[in-house]
């Protein structure tokens, strides 16, 4: 009688005793993911195949570098393949990457069997999930032969372990691909150089096991024996034949010196045979690095996505000081580096947004190198450079950008450089140097048009182009051109005003207010003009212009450049009619239909990716645009649209990158906004404030100071700022001033569901412009 009673109780007990266990593990399982969370370092979060499927240009490639270094490596995939993370087989390994496209170089490629030096013959399979890409550190297994590959670096030498596993015959080859020089010397060290242009590249490579056997090739012709090879197209391989499993290790210098400086540095940089020495040194680098910025909840996917593009941040400029010394390609000379860096490899028409400010302020000193290494470009070569590479510079875009960079950094306090001769470069440049777009010289008739009526004139429709100077493809641009050096000549002014240089302050000022006459009033749309001041008609604000605009923009359509006035919103808001009719634009921006299929729409427009309406996220324009509403009384709107931006064009999968990447500048925007603040007007020194996504973000200053960022209560839903203040003080106004930040600082948003659309929305309350409030639309 007592069984019907007992079982209940029993299996009251068995639940019971079930409910705690599994309690019990789920508690631990948690506490098991928390702890691993906070475990992870900052570069553990960075995952550098992000962004290497492009949504229609470039993507990425995990490049392995240590911040803002020389070396930079990268496997170079099928070639015919645009999107490189779905690329199939690995072709070789380049020696080094000098520009954000893997081109012909120097490379170095393992392979098992005879020998065989044809590129498509020796490319390998691979598979991602026996894959490892860090910033630090890349291992891949090469399928097709069964060698593991991995590598590490140093500022001027890498490191290469190749792990053969299949006995007899193993191969390494080294290809010079241009002119070039390949020559082994005994039986462990090969060293060459390879000529592109002005520019001789070296290397030393040492291996730590003797090759048992050498042999050249020119082209597929292939030569054994032989230890020496000049011409294009070469190749030098060493061989081993070992009865079982072979592990060979590699230590390469590079050079834009000399040999010998090559091999100087490797063997100073890289001691013994110690891989994982070398390896655990280029994590601790990057760790300090990426740990200037410390961030606090979020979700996982959030950190992956900011670290990352924290470490696409610092891959350029590129430092390529060797012992003192450097090659400038902007003289084809050697020269001594004083002690400061020399840096090259610089966007500008991309970086000037975001990411020049954004190094600013975690490496200020580093900052100061970069600038001094313009000054020294404009001494060596005439000119201070647009897009500054390693031969020189390279006629790219559009705008006197370097004049943004530097009055930014002047103005925030850097003043360890040359200035004057920086001023007299960049008054050079906006005087006598060409406006045209992808072109270097001095001015044409065109540049001319600029100066006597204040805009780039347009090519006049029917007529051919009879400049010869306007690039055939990029045609003249002249709406942008004008937008752009309106903004150019508006920095120039500032850093003018800075240096007691009245005149060319007020000269300079005036110019700055150029972007009027390329605002149409009848459309309210940025529109072109021949040089006679006749509107091109007909003219649509979203299709005119051809291919990519280009006849009037650069890249994008009217939708985007009438935006394009960061230095006077305020100028730009009068001229559309006030706040209320700023609003609506900047409503109907986000929310403009294509009035054409999609594709046709792409197809002429390929860099306006990452639609919204006719916002284009994936292209540098648009960067600034979201904080528009800020100066119109309506903050919550940008921070509205930015939480949307970030959550659906930026990902941490290879579609994560909305667009191209271009030097750090799509990079630096995710940072700047995940953050909180954003530099809308680099060479004003202020910040307008956004939403952040973490509960805190703490900077560590280069000064040694720290400034955070505290958004109290933030979360998907809690966008909006309720109440702010900034070091312990109110703030009502939606930006700061870089000044309360220098020494440290510390802001606070109290964030919440719903907007507070009273804060940051008097008139009072807006960042600052170049023009008053109550200064009356004018007609050009």
């Amino acid at each position: 009688m007592t069984e019907p009673n007992t079982r209940p109780k029993d299996l009251i007990m068995r639940r019971r005793t079930l409910l705690t266990m599994l309690t019990a593990m789920f508690l631990c399982c948690l506490a098991a993911c928390f702890l691993t969370s906070s475990n992870l370092d900052p570069v553990d979060y960075v995952d550098p195949n992000i962004g290497g499927a492009g949504h229609i240009l470039q993507p990425t490639v995990p490049v392995v570098q240590l911040p803002n270094s020389m070396v930079r490596l990268a496997p170079l995939r099928t070639p015919e393949v645009l999107d490189k993370y779905l690329a199939p087989k690995i072709y070789e390994f380049p020696l080094n990457i000098t520009s954000h496209r893997i081109a012909d170089a120097f490379a170095i490629m393992p392979t098992s069997g005879p020998v065989s030096v044809n590129r498509k013959a020796v490319a390998s399979e691979y598979d991602h999930s026996l894959e490892t890409a860090t910033p630090y550190y890349y291992s891949v297994l090469l399928e097709s032969f069964d060698i593991n590959t991995e590598y590490t670096v140093t500022e001027h030498s890498e490191y290469f372990r190749f792990s053969f596993a299949r006995p007899g015959e193993s191969n390494i080859l080294l290809r010079a691909h241009k002119k070039g020089m390949l020559e082994a010397i005994g039986d462990r060290q090969v060293r060459g150089y390879e000529d592109d242009l002005n520019v001789r590249y070296y290397f030393f490579a040492e291996f730590d096991t003797p090759f048992m056997s050498k042999g050249t090739a020119l082209g597929d012709v292939i030569t054994p024996g032989s230890g020496k090879v000049e011409g294009e197209m070469n190749t030098l391989y060493v061989s081993y034949n070992a009865p079982g499993p072979l592990t060979v290790g590699a230590r390469i210098g590079l050079s834009y010196i000399s040999l010998d400086q090559a091999e100087r540095n490797v063997k100073t940089e890289i001691h013994g045979w110690e891989f994982d020495v070398v390896r655990d040194r280029a994590r601790e680098m990057w760790n300090r690095t990426l740990g200037k910025i410390r961030v606090e909840g979020g979700t996982e996917k959030q950190r992956r996505i900011f670290y990352t593009a924290l470490y696409r941040s610092h891959e350029r400029m590129v430092d390529i000081s060797e012992e003192g010394k450097y090659y400038s390609g902007f003289d084809n000379q050697i020269h001594d580096d004083g002690g400061h860096d020399f840096y090259v490899d610089d966007w500008l028409w991309d970086t000037y947004r975001s990411l020049h400010s954004l190094q600013l302020l975690l490496d200020p000193d580093k900052k100061l190198n970069m600038i001094r290494s313009y000054v020294r470009m404009f001494e060596q070569g005439g000119w201070i450079p647009s897009f500054p590479l390693l031969r020189g510079d390279h006629p790219c875009m559009i705008g006197n950008h370097s004049a943004s960079m530097i009055t930014d950094a002047y103005l925030k306090g850097l003043r360890d450089f040359d200035v004057e001769k920086a001023y007299e470069g960049l008054k050079k440049n906006a005087m006598e140097a060409t406006m045209l777009p992808w072109a270097n010289g001095p001015m044409t008739e065109l540049d001319k048009v600029y100066l006597e009526k204040g805009f780039l004139p347009a090519l006049p429709p029917g007529k051919n182009e009879w400049v010869k100077e306007v690039h055939s493809f990029e045609r003249r641009q002249s709406v942008a051109v004008t937008l752009e050096h309106s903004y150019d000549d508006w920095c120039l002014a500032q850093l003018a005003q800075a240096l007691g240089k009245n005149d060319d302050h007020a000269y300079f000022m005036k110019r700055a207010l150029n972007y009027r006459t390329m605002y149409d009033s009848r459309t309210g749309f940025m529109s072109p003009k021949t040089a006679d001041g006749k509107w091109i008609e007909p003219f649509d604000p979203k299709l005119s212009g051809g291919q990519g605009g280009r006849a009037y923009f650069a890249e994008c359509n009217s939708w985007t450049y009438t935006w394009s006035v960061q230095h006077d919103v305020q100028g730009l808001m009068n001229l559309m009619g006030g706040r209320e009719r700023f609003i609506e634009r900047l409503n109907q921006l986000f929310n403009e239909g294509l009035n054409t299929d999609k594709f046709f729409f792409i197809g002429q427009f390929p860099d306006a990716t990452a639609l919204n309406g006719q916002f284009a996220m994936g292209d540098e324009p648009s960067f600034h645009i979201p904080y528009l509403y800020n100066y119109a009384g309506a903050p919550w709107r940008t921070q509205k649209i930015l939480r949307q931006l970030m959550d659906v064009w930026f990902d941490d999968d290879p579609l994560g990158i909305c667009g191209d990447e271009d030097g750090g500048a799509m990079s630096s925007w995710y940072v700047f906004n995940a953050m909180g603040f954003y530099p809308v007007t680099p060479g004003m020194p202020v910040y307008n404030i956004g939403s952040p996504i973490f509960e805190k973000v703490t900077l560590s200053l280069g000064n040694g100071k720290e400034f955070i960022v505290e958004a109290k209560d933030v979360s998907a839903k809690n966008k909006y700022i309720q109440s702010a203040t900034l070091n312990g003080d109110p703030l009502n106004k939606p930006w700061f001033e870089h000044a309360t930040i220098a020494n440290g600082g510390k802001l606070v948003l109290v964030m919440g569901p719903r907007p507070n659309k009273a804060w940051g929305s008097r008139p009072e309350d807006a960042p600052p412009s170049m023009s008053a409030p109550e200064e009356t639309r004018q007609d050009f």
